[in-house]
Formats: C-alpha cells, structure tokens, sequence
C-alpha cells in the first residue's frame, strides 16, 4: 500500500469519527420520525423537513431536497423507512457540488500554474492561521515546494502564529513587522515564490469581522497587486468557515462571497459539533465547492472533501 493509499484509509477513518455528532444528530431524529411507519406520508415529510432545518442544513437547501423526495413519493406512491434513508443520502450527495474542473483535487495532482497561488480570506476565530499550515504540510508530503505570505498585519499575534505553524510544516514564511502594507507583503510572497521556482504560494489575509467595510476594499487590492506579479494570480481563493456556527457560516459566506471571488470552501471544526449539515446547504446556496474539511488540531486533520466519503460517513 502506498503512502497516499495510508493517507486516504486513514483519512475515511478520521472522517468518521470526526462526524460522529453529526451524524448522531442526524440519525436520532431520521430513526425518531420513521419509527413505526409504514409509509411515507406528508406528516413524515414535514418532520423530515424540520429534522433537517435544525440540524443546520438550512432552510433553502431543506426546502429542495423536500421538493425532490415528495416528487419520488408521487411517483412511486409508496416509500419504505429505508427507502427514504437511502433517497435522503442520494439527494445529499447530488447537492453537494464536485470539485470544480480544472483545479487541484489532491494534494499530488498536476497544478495549472506554478507558482500556483492561493489567497486564504475568513473571519478571525474560523481557523485560518490553522488551515493554512496544514494546507502546506499536506503540499509538502506530496513534494510540493511551499512559500507562506503574513499579510495579515493588523493583528498582533497573526504573524507570530502564522510562524509557528509554517515551521510546523517545514516552509519558508515572507512576513513584515506588524502594521505593514498587507498588499507588500502579498507580492513579497508571490514574486519570492516565483524567483525561487516554488510551486505553491499560500497568502494569509486580514480577518477581521466581515461586517467592517474596509476589510473587503483590503481584499480587492491585494488581489490586484498579486495579479501585476504573477498571471492570474490568486488562482485559488479559499473562504475559510467554522461549521460549529451553524448558519452564521452562512451569513459569512453571503458577505465574503458578495466581494471576492471565492473558488473553494473550507470547512473547520466538525469533530466539535453536531452542526456538520451545514456544509450541504453552503455549498448548494452559493455554488461554491467544499474543497477542504478540518476535522482535529492535527497537521493531517484537513483533508480533501469528498461528497460520496463525506455522505457515507454520515451512514444515514
């Protein structure tokens, strides 16, 4: 077996353990509300409908994946208990949206662009400092060159972190004393990164609360500035939510998505929640990717999203 052959096993196991409160939640109100039924009725529908709203699925997303099982009801006139179990999985795992075309999938797969530049945005607390040490560590075991850029300046203790998490991983961080420009250090990063032939260029951003305006100004200029060094930089932005707030993730998403052009999500902290439903109605609401799920404090806790894996780890 080879090492990504162990990474993948070990990842699927880490999953599930990872969504266990998840899919505790889940699968306590599905048993409840299917319990003694014969067949699949509107009263079954509508707690099914309220299952899935509290368990962080959200309302619009809820609302489809009713749609689409009241139609197969319709049509087939009879849904056994474990009919419905098996139609909830297939319509979660078709709202889940696959990884974009074009992209990297995992962490070995052939970059479009080298140096391949990826601008990490979030709000304070989501575990972006986190996520991009392990973004790096999971490159670097692949045999990919990493370089990291600080360019969130404003807070005091973002440098420092950052530091520490890229020695953690073993790559070369480009930093500026605290207050500096973050845009400076933006191309700092990315022009080192080219110089030092390097095929991955990780940016950290500011992330202060997503409701203070200047913020996402902030966000558009380094875009530019990265964009002047290297063609068609940032090729990657990553919105980095915590799926343990639920459908404030959400409203997160609305305004970050509103200003930048996010190509991927990551979705932190599962193992610490029963909240994990958020991720399906994120990703079909804004038609954006899952790319990256955070599921333990550990260097291998981020892994590539998987829908199916994701889906089977539920075990609904």
């Amino acid at each position: 077996m080879g090492l990504f052959d162990r990474f993948r096993r070990k990842d699927q196991e880490r999953l599930e353990e990872g969504l266990s409160r998840t899919r505790t939640g889940l699968m306590t109100k599905l048993n409840r509300l299917v319990r003694g039924r014969r067949t699949i009725d509107e009263d079954v529908l509508d707690d099914l409908e309220e299952a899935l709203i509290t368990s962080d699925v959200g309302v619009a997303t809820t609302l489809n994946i009713i749609d689409r099982i009241r139609e197969r009801v319709a049509r087939d006139r009879y849904l056994s208990p474990e009919e419905l179990r098996s139609l909830i999985r297939d319509e979660i795992a078709h709202l889940l949206l696959a990884r974009e075309p074009g992209r990297p999938a995992d962490f070995d797969a052939p970059l479009p662009n080298k140096p391949h530049v990826v601008m990490v945005v979030g709000v304070n607390g989501v575990g972006k400092t986190t996520t991009i040490g392990k973004i790096a560590w999971r490159y670097r075991q692949a045999g990919r060159s990493v370089l990291i850029g600080a360019a969130d300046t404003f807070r005091a203790a973002a440098i420092e972190q950052l530091q520490v998490w890229a020695e953690r991983a073993d790559v070369p961080l480009i930093r500026q004393k605290h207050g500096a420009d973050p845009a400076a250090v933006a191309f700092d990063t990315v022009q080192a990164a080219a110089k030092r032939d390097m095929d991955v260029a990780i940016i950290d951003t500011a992330g202060r609360l997503h409701t203070k305006s200047g913020l996402m100004d902030e966000l558009a200029k380094i875009r530019r500035v990265m964009g002047r060094q290297v063609k068609g930089a940032p090729h990657e932005v990553l919105l980095v939510l915590d799926a343990s707030i639920g459908q404030n993730a959400i409203r997160q998403a609305e305004e970050f998505t509103r200003s930048v052009q996010v190509t991927g999500l990551v979705m932190t902290k599962l193992d610490g929640t029963a909240k994990g439903g958020v991720i399906i109605g994120i990703s079909n609401e804004f038609n954006i990717p899952v790319k990256y799920i955070g599921i333990g404090e550990r260097l291998e806790d981020l892994q590539v999203f998987d829908r199916q894996q994701f889906v089977q780890a539920l075990s609904l």
